[in-house]
């Protein structure tokens, strides 16, 4: 039986939904969620990425500040310009998108940031809180995974979950969020000598790694839960995943596509946690 897809588009619209629920409901108390979105230079995949996180800010009831800025722009004037945004009472959130010119140091920039408004989630502090259980702002890609596999109704306690990959921004972060919900972990990476072993026994498969047919059906447990990170183009052009869709889905339970699975959660988790960021401001 083929797997059941799980939409990120739709789940997505939910989420989006009960924030401008939200978000309306603080305005209306004088806490207009604020989200602060600088840009620095001209990468074109860069400035597709914060248009469509301003326009999800402006569809969401969420008050967006974008700032671009030329290549040119020195270290010091954007952390100068970070510090005024820490001090801003309006703003809750500020992301910074990467890459960098490579004159600044994005390590630098990141930490910068006032952990209160890190939405991203990428900072030191932030990775510790969330290493330590305590409330903090989730990595949005991750925390949109975790949405997509809730959405499942299949509860995650006692559960293997296998992560394949183990960046900072996604594979790490995702193996902890896993850990707190109670599944037994096991995390994959390039060192790791039989990838097929590790899936095979897995409920859960979470791939993040950046390489197309890195995960195939004949590699998974029958009815796994499988969340398909990776952002590819194929040989003729069409975006896809880390996972062969074709076979995987024949074998798993549950599946995400490429596009329309993790994709569309990453910003809603983006615009979840300004205005979680924006709520605690208010509670202050």
């Amino acid at each position: 039986m083929p797997a059941q897809i799980i939409d990120g588009n739709a789940l997505s619209r939910q989420l989006r939904a009960e924030v401008a629920s939200r978000a309306a409901a603080l305005t209306t108390q004088g806490h207009r969620p604020g989200l602060a979105v600088i840009l620095v230079g001209a990468d074109p995949a860069s400035a597709v990425y914060v248009r469509n996180k301003v326009k999800a800010c402006e569809d969401s009831g969420v008050r967006s500040v974008f700032e671009k800025y030329e290549a040119d722009l020195s270290e010091t004037a954007l952390l100068e310009r970070i510090a005024a945004l820490n001090a801003d009472p309006a703003i809750h959130g500020i992301l910074v998108q990467m890459p960098l010119p490579k004159h600044i140091d994005p390590h630098k920039v990141i930490e910068a940031i006032a952990t209160e408004k890190d939405v991203d989630g990428y900072s030191v502090l932030s990775a510790g809180e969330l290493m330590a259980g305590l409330p903090g702002f989730r990595p949005c890609t991750p925390y949109g995974c975790m949405k997509l596999i809730e959405s499942t109704g299949q509860s995650l306690k006692g559960k293997h979950a296998v992560v394949i990959g183990r960046s900072n921004t996604v594979g790490k972060p995702m193996a902890l969020l896993l850990l707190q919900a109670h599944a037994t972990v096991t995390v994959c990476h390039s060192g790791t000598p039989d990838l097929a072993h590790h899936t095979r026994q897995a409920d859960v498969v979470v791939a993040a790694v950046g390489r197309q047919n890195t995960l195939r059906g004949d590699m998974l447990k029958p009815g796994a839960i499988v969340i398909d990170v990776g952002i590819n183009r194929n040989d003729a052009g069409k975006l896809c995943g880390d996972v062969d869709f074709a076979s995987a889905s024949e074998v798993a339970g549950w599946i995400t596509p490429v596009p329309g699975g993790v994709g569309p959660m990453t910003i809603t988790m983006l615009l979840v946690n300004t205005l979680e960021a924006a709520e605690r401001r208010a509670r202050a």
